[in-house]
């Protein structure tokens, strides 16, 4: 018989579930909405469908990331730090060094078998994130997923001097108004994102090989330029935006065998996914 596990994943953008039995069932990914409870309900059971199976088929579910609190039927919530390095092990085991790069926060992690050793974060400024990088897109009318590709065509990256995201937009349209190409300043955004990640980062002693996870991974122009700063290849998972929920699947699983080894049997959350609602 097949036990089935669940990590839930609340993100400050993107909300990510994965099923995980023998391997990966199901896996979800969507943006985060301002009612995370009845987000968590909707994502769980779009990914019970894909897998085809019921609630009450999962022997242990665990939540993780910023909203994690506000997953009811969860049995644990776990930091995302914990379920990162867990996760991006069992994808990439020879990674000793995490980044992650998402839309609220960075972070850098030191890993060993898939647990965390040390771990540095930026939670208090937008300028090393994703959302720098979309607040800039939306200035210079770039779509968000073009400014990858588009910052592979620059000459030279410009120049971004400002450390604030509110003055980085406007030298940002200054430049543009000024002449600056278009690609030049798109390579300038990414690489002053990486230049304040890779300062981040290397407060851990960088151990390679180098993973980045995060929604940052999905930019090509960001992974070159956080590349060039760290000075070593960057690693990128299958799928970056689940590193955490898988991570938090893997864990439970983990918890859950823990316990019947023991002969005990694991506390669950009273709450199902229907009492997981909001009444419209």
């Amino acid at each position: 018989m097949i036990n089935y596990f669940a990590g839930v994943d609340i993100g400050s953008t993107m909300t990510k579930v994965v099923i995980y039995g023998e391997g990966i069932r199901a896996m979800i990914i969507g943006p985060t909405g301002p009612e995370h409870r009845k987000l968590a309900n909707k994502v769980m059971e779009e990914a019970l469908i894909q897998a085809h199976l019921k609630f009450e088929d999962l022997s242990y579910i665990i939540a993780t990331g910023y909203g994690r609190i506000n997953v009811p039927f969860a049995d644990r919530q776990v930091t995302e730090i914990t379920c990162h390095a867990k996760g991006l092990h069992s994808l990439l085991p020879t990674v000793k060094t995490v980044v992650d790069i998402g839309g609220q926060d960075s972070k850098g992690i030191k890993i060993k078998d898939g647990r965390v050793v040390s771990f540095v974060m930026n939670d208090k400024c937008a300028a090393g994130t994703g959302r720098f990088i979309e607040i800039m897109a939306d200035s210079l009318g770039v779509p968000l997923n073009d400014m990858g590709r588009l910052s592979l065509t620059a000459d030279k990256p410009a120049m971004i001097s400002s450390t604030c995201t509110v003055f980085a937009e406007h030298e940002v349209t200054n430049q543009l108004s000024g002449g600056e190409t278009l690609p030049n300043l798109v390579a300038g955004i990414h690489e002053s994102v990486a230049t304040r990640v890779a300062s981040l980062v290397k407060k851990l002693n960088i151990e390679p090989d180098v993973a980045i996870t995060g929604g940052g991974a999905k930019n090509i122009g960001l992974v070159k330029a956080l590349e060039k700063k760290l000075g070593c290849p960057v690693l990128i998972p299958p799928e970056p935006l689940i590193t955490g929920a898988l991570g938090a699947a893997i864990l439970a699983k983990e918890i859950f065998e823990k316990y019947t080894k023991e002969g005990q049997v694991p506390e669950r959350s009273k709450s199902g996914l229907q009492e997981a609602k909001f009444f419209d």
